[in-house]
């Protein structure tokens, strides 16, 4: 057994309980020989089998015990790739070496996402991993975070390499036309057409052939060898270097006099320059793909005006600092993330969301880099630079969610790595075959051809008055070799994805990856968390109702300047100050100004507003789900839910009435008590989304159950779930932060074991346990670090209708990809059997095969113009949809 040794830095250990817990988790992993683990120093070491476990699992241990092992990702331009087997190929040249966790490998946009230990391996080896394998990685330069990069050099570099061959293998193919016209009877021979013999016709021939075959078909016999000398694998490479040589060789046989028969030079031509064709229109639409994320990085803005010493000093982008203020004039880009300190506008961040409608801010309002600033003066507090920035975080997903394929994916690859043998093995088949029969293959050959117009056997068959039986042999091989197109299945699901992750991240929605694509199109039940998600989450206070007519008797009562005196009784009375609601509003003021929760701030701006002097508070505690304990000026004061006060020994059903009507009404209804007693009801509410309701109505409408979750008690959850559409069996009320992952865990288990596919949407750090246990997890955009950080999708803007538009760009996504697949196994399918069977000439396989992956590309391309805003349908059913509009 050949073991490896594995130096990780763990964080999150503060104890030697710690540290074995990590231990014991990564020991019980079958294939671990030891594990050790060092909180004093933060380190572990794992000696492991790399053919039992992988380093993938290790981690995966550690971060599910609570703990976290250091690791580095980066995003490699990988140049060279031809199909579905190079990028496999890439991957495991990667993850061969020790200290690579996983490598992701998108042919589609010649990337790899390599995720990996900086102690045990540098990216410098991880480079030239690649390198031996036979491709070419992109080393990026230190510090260029922007503008041209260096795979866009990389890629625009290739794409003038295509072109030239392009254009020379055009040249060189141009005197091989006649040629085919001749011998489909359209011209004469051009020997006779020309007066000469056709010895010199043939020579002519051979040199150009000749020199397409070191140029053109170069690219083809060295990519053929690459990953046959690599891995021992086949790849699309193999097919056209095979398929060329077949016919260059037979033809060079008969010129050389060894072999009677027809010269197939040209078809030689044809199929090298249709293929090559073929690649330099793919990396064209490989290069547009991914241009819309380009884009989105060139929006920034070059330079910043920085207020330095109240002077405005003009500077780089690169040079702003965190905390730096600057000046943003009307028609000017923000140059990066901040808060807004002074100034009013309208801000334009249709590039962030996709949406037109610009967004008003105001003093102490979030700005994002590179959105526009309409039609005020702001000054903004720099509070992000660099790759922290919104926009490259947006970038940084995307390529994230490119890197990572849809399962359908695992599927095609495992097709794709037995197709190419599968498609040799035919074509050396049915040539051996058609050597043996000649005559039976033919009467079956001609028969299908006679029931197709535009197909019979080629040169008119292995028959008198057609081709000899070995050349007709030679031209089975070639085209059953030259139909055949991996690439197709290959870019199928991968250029869907990009295109479509792309999309989504120009209006609004960052997936985490493309396998969320697809779990998503799967949801049947959608959880919205309540507050700040279905509502705006801005609580305001409503009501202050009082339940009895004194104040408390604690033996002094709190005036507004604070003074008291001594009774006769020898009690501290005072004439009150304040009337009994300014008390009791006051006393709960007090006690929740120490709360950062949205319901304690709305209580404190509701005393402001109303002139209420909150006054000091001594003690604070947070009950969690509960309420507030704190002792304030007016005395020992208790604000929450009823159960609060009863554990107390405070009764609460002397308010019952005023806090049934008032959470009828949609309100948030707290009970307050002062010195133990109860004096008053306090309601906040908050407003519902106008477009909670369209978007609960159209995810019903598309026969998703839509649940309802909050810490709200059951009055008022029903109140608001009526409001917005939900059915009440739907609501589930009086859930505790913590309960919350329960409920999601119930839905998805289910009463008979067939659970829902729940996806729960939120915004709180309260909701992240549920985002990751629900099968897809959505943070919308006003959300927290740790909500966003724990969910698989993230919406820009924190309005609840953009969870249709995940939906929608998911279900989209995925059929584009589906349809791709469907045409590339309908092409080989259907034409790998023809050319068997004799009836395709080698040429026109090369063409098939080249056109085959562009229209793939060409049409998940067409993807790029999808609007969200509505349903996806097919092209073909649009025309249906108009006339159904309009009976």
């Amino acid at each position: 057994m050949t073991t490896r040794r594995a130096h990780l830095e763990i964080t999150g250990m503060s104890c030697s309980t710690c540290s074995g817990t990590v231990e014991d988790v990564v020991s019980d992993l079958e294939g671990v020989v030891s594990a050790s683990a060092n909180y004093a120093t933060d380190e572990g070491t794992v000696e492991y089998d790399p053919e039992t476990v992988s380093l993938a699992e290790i981690y995966d241990a550690i971060e599910e015990s609570g703990y976290e092992a250091a690791s580095a990702t980066e995003t490699i331009a990988v140049m060279g790739m031809s199909c579905s087997t190079c990028s496999e190929t890439v991957s495991e040249a990667a993850e061969t070496l020790p200290g690579v966790i996983r490598a992701d490998v998108n042919f589609a946009s010649d990337e790899a996402r390599v995720r990996y230990n900086p102690n045990d391996v540098s990216l410098g080896e991880i480079y030239a991993a690649i390198e031996d394998a036979g491709y070419d990685p992109v080393r990026e330069e230190i510090g260029e975070t922007q503008g041209s990069s260096q795979r866009e050099r990389a890629v625009e570099k290739e794409l003038r390499r295509q072109r030239r061959l392009v254009i020379a293998g055009g040249l060189l193919t141009l005197p091989f036309v006649p040629i085919m016209l001749a011998m489909l009877g359209l011209v004469p021979m051009p020997h006779e057409l020309l007066g000469v013999e056709e010895v010199w016709i043939n020579g002519l021939e051979f040199v150009l052939a000749t020199i397409l075959m070191a140029t053109l078909g170069k690219e083809f016999l060295v990519g053929a060898w690459r990953a046959f000398s690599n891995n021992r694998r086949a790849n699309m490479d193999t097919l056209v270097a095979v398929g060329t040589s077949a016919g260059y060789v037979y033809s060079t046989a008969v010129v050389g006099g060894a072999l009677t028969g027809n010269l197939y030079f040209e078809a030689v031509a044809f199929i090298l320059w249709f293929i090559t064709l073929g690649n330099w229109l793919e990396v064209r639409s490989k290069a547009r793909a991914g241009s819309a994320l380009r884009e989105l990085l060139e929006m920034e803005a070059d330079e910043a005006t920085v207020i330095r010493e109240g002077e405005e000093v003009q500077i780089p982008l690169d040079d702003v600092q965190v905390g730096d203020v600057l000046k943003v004039r009307p028609g000017e880009k923000i140059p990066t993330d901040g808060v807004v300190v002074d100034g009013q506008s309208a801000v334009d961040e249709s590039m962030l969301t996709g949406e037109s409608m610009p967004v008003e801010k105001d003093e102490g309002d979030e700005v994002v880099g590179s959105t526009v600033n309409q039609n005020g003066v702001l000054r903004v507090e720099t509070t992000k630079v660099g790759s922290e920035t919104a926009i490259q975080q947006i970038v940084d997903r995307v390529k994230e969610a490119q890197s990572r394929q849809p399962e359908i994916q695992r599927l095609v690859d495992t097709v794709s790595a037995y197709f190419v043998p599968a498609v040799i093995i035919n074509a050396i088949f049915w040539a051996v075959v058609w050597l043996a029969f000649p005559e039976l293959l033919y009467d079956v050959s001609a028969a299908l051809g006679s029931w197709i117009p535009v197909l019979e056997p080629v040169g008119g068959g292995p028959v008198a008055g057609g081709v000899p039986v070995l050349e007709f042999s030679v031209i089975v091989l070639a085209s059953a070799l030259l139909i055949a197109c991996p690439c197709a299945l290959g870019l199928a699901t991968p250029a869907a994805t990009m295109v479509g992750s792309t999309l989504s991240a120009t209006n609004g929605v960052l997936f985490k990856g493309g396998d969320v694509l697809e779990q998503v199109r799967g949801i049947d039940t959608i959880v919205f968390d309540k507050t700040g998600t279905l509502t705006h989450g801005e609580m305001v206070l409503t009501d202050v109702e009082l339940v009895g007519d004194a104040v408390p008797d604690g033996g002094e009562s709190w005036s507004a300047d604070g003074d008291s005196e001594t009774a006769p009784d020898g009690g501290t009375l005072v004439e009150r100050e304040e009337d009994l609601e300014s008390f009791v509003l006051g006393a709960a003021a007090a006690a929740e100004s120490g709360s950062e929760h949205p319901i304690a701030k709305a209580i404190v701006e509701g005393a402001s507003d109303r002139g209420v002097e909150v006054g000091e508070v001594s003690e604070f505690e947070n009950v969690p789900g509960h309420g507030i304990r704190a002792e304030t000026v007016r005395g020992s004061v208790l604000v929450g839910r009823r159960k609060l006060l009863a554990d107390e020994g405070i009764d609460p059903d002397p308010a019952e009435e005023t806090l049934e009507r008032l959470e009828r009404e949609g309100k948030t209804a707290m009970p307050v008590a002062v010195d133990g007693e109860l004096v008053g009801v306090l309601a906040v509410a908050d407003e519902v989304r106008e477009s909670a309701r369209e978007t609960v109505a159209a995810l019903r409408e598309r026969g998703t159950e839509v649940v309802m979750l909050t810490g709200d008690n059951e009055r008022t959850a029903r109140a608001v779930a009526k409001d917005v559409g939900i059915d009440t069996e739907n609501v589930r009320a009086g859930v505790l932060p913590e309960d919350k992952a329960d409920h999601v865990d119930a839905l998805q288990d289910g009463d008979d074991g067939t659970g829902a596919r729940v996806m729960m949407v939120g915004d709180g750090v309260n909701d992240a346990p549920a985002l990751t246990t629900a099968q897809v997890g959505v943070a919308i955009g006003s959300g927290t670090d740790v909500a966003i950080e724990s969910a698989d999708v993230t919406l820009m803007r924190d309005d609840p209708a953009d969870v249709l538009k995940a939906v929608r760009i998911s279900e989209a996504t995925i059929s584009k990809v589906r349809q791709n697949l469907f045409w590339a196994f309908i092409y080989n399918t259907t034409l790998v059997p023809i050319a068997s069977l004799g009836l395709l000439n080698p040429a026109l396989a090369g063409l098939a095969m080249a056109t085959s992956s562009v229209s793939v590309m060409a049409n998940s391309l067409t993807f790029a113009t999808y609007d969200p805003h509505e349903d996806y349908r097919l092209f073909v059913m649009r025309p249906i949809d108009w006339i159904r509009e309009r009976i």
